[in-house]
């Protein structure tokens, strides 16, 4: 009986880490880009020398956006990331957050700011599709609070002299997804490919994308996934030491 019982907090154990892998520590990620989905895909995401950035959109070629709904007290954004699909040598990202996005409407701007030097890391994640690398673009040392609502995001790898590209990974089936969201309302904005705003889904299928936001686990509504593996963690060496007693 004791033996069953600490292979059962094994296995949730195991469970636990294992669904958070890939970001242990956001408050959300839209899921990785799963190499199993008939439907894997990926959108375009860049501002490089094929996609040049214009009067109407002056920080980005084209920009996916990806929603995360904030609950509780809030959250204090520290950090923003899309993994991309993508043959770009970035050195800085250009990040937003809006609110009450909907179909043609950007809704409202909240944040926004480019990522350069200390502030942005561009590295592979291991996967790969379609004959890309994917690499991860990540925003980070952010300070944005934000009350509970739904919010997008988007944060585009900037390389401006590589002729290469940059598209934001499908995450269609929340493999490893962390955090809320509300499917199938996701964004796509680019003055070059003629969308404004436009529900991804019309670009393929996209219910999610392979995105995430880090928070200040100390302000707020911080991410549970972390604590709760602490107390999941400390329930079995508590287990553990019974047994050891007897």
């Amino acid at each position: 009986m004791k033996r069953a019982t600490i292979i059962t907090f094994i296995t949730l154990l195991f469970c636990a880490i294992a669904a958070h892998a890939n970001c242990p520590t956001c408050y959300f990620y839209g899921g990785d880009l799963d190499l199993n989905d008939p439907n894997q895909n990926g959108l375009a995401n860049e501002n490089d020398a094929f996609v040049p950035t214009t009067v109407l959109s002056p920080n980005y070629g084209a920009a996916t956006f990806q929603n995360f709904i904030v609950g509780g007290a809030g959250i204090k954004v520290t950090g923003l990331f899309t993994n991309n699909l993508s043959t770009l040598t970035p050195a800085s990202a250009y990040w937003e957050i809006r609110s009450g996005v909907s179909q043609g409407n950007g809704g409202t701007l909240v944040a926004s700011g480019t990522a350069t030097v200390a502030n942005f890391t561009w590295t592979k994640t291991g996967r790969a599709d379609f004959g890309y690398d994917e690499y991860k673009a990540l925003a980070q040392n952010l300070s944005v609070t934000l009350t509970p609502d739904t919010y997008w995001f988007a944060v585009v790898p900037q390389d401006p002299i590589a002729a290469g590209r940059s598209f934001n990974s499908n995450a269609n089936t929340g493999l490893n997804r962390v955090g809320i969201q509300i499917d199938g309302q996701q964004y796509f904005n680019s003055v070059f490919f003629g969308a404004k705003f436009d529900n991804a889904n019309n670009w393929g299928v996209f219910n999610t994308f392979s995105s995430g936001v880090y928070d200040d686990p100390l302000y707020g509504d911080s991410a549970p996934e972390p604590s709760s593996l602490v107390l999941l963690g400390s329930g079995l060496v508590g287990i553990a030491g019974v047994v050891r007693r007897h």
